[in-house]
């Protein structure tokens, strides 16, 4: 059972790891794809394929945490995960990253606002994945992630402004 455990906890970490990277990859690509001025077929081939990293990520993550469930809940541990903070709060930013994504590509949402909250909910879910985020309670997870989110918007906006063409 601990190798089931342990193989799971690794795959939801790679999962996380994998999308968090590959956000960083897809901001540094359309900052070089802008920076003429227009987005051509290769550009475009390059983004796409961050997008399938970031779904491999994503689908690697919400198995692996499906699989952690299923694993507490058949061997009766205690907490179960429903229980604790952590987990909503990897569902919350789960979910939140498979909205944004879908609101991002149908143009409900500014792309600027909509690349800083995945930017932030992927690498706060690397984190949390990690072990590397206090334990904190569901309220302060989303307060925490509001002001990240913030904070990424900003320096994503000033890096997006200095690669303009003039």
């Amino acid at each position: 059972m601990t190798a089931l455990v342990s193989l799971l906890v690794f795959c939801q970490a790679l999962g996380a790891s994998v999308g968090a990277f590959t956000a960083v990859w897809g901001e540094l690509a359309y900052v070089k794809a802008i920076r003429d001025g227009k987005i051509d077929h290769a550009e475009r081939a390059h983004l796409d394929s961050i997008a399938h990293g970031l779904r491999f990520g994503m689908l690697l993550a919400l198995l692996s945490s499906l699989g952690l469930v299923v694993v507490a809940y058949v061997f009766q541990t205690a907490p179960q995960p429903a229980v604790s903070g952590s987990y909503w709060t990897l569902l919350m930013l789960a979910f939140s990253i498979i909205g944004v994504s879908w609101a991002l590509s149908r143009g409900r949402i500014s792309f600027a606002l909509g690349s800083a909250i995945l930017f932030t909910a992927w690498w706060f879910l690397a984190y949390l994945t990690l072990g590397l985020v206090p334990v904190l309670s569901f309220g302060a997870a989303i307060a925490f992630f509001v002001v990240a989110t913030a904070i990424f918007y900003a320096i994503l906006a000033y890096a997006r402004m200095l690669m303009r063409p003039e």
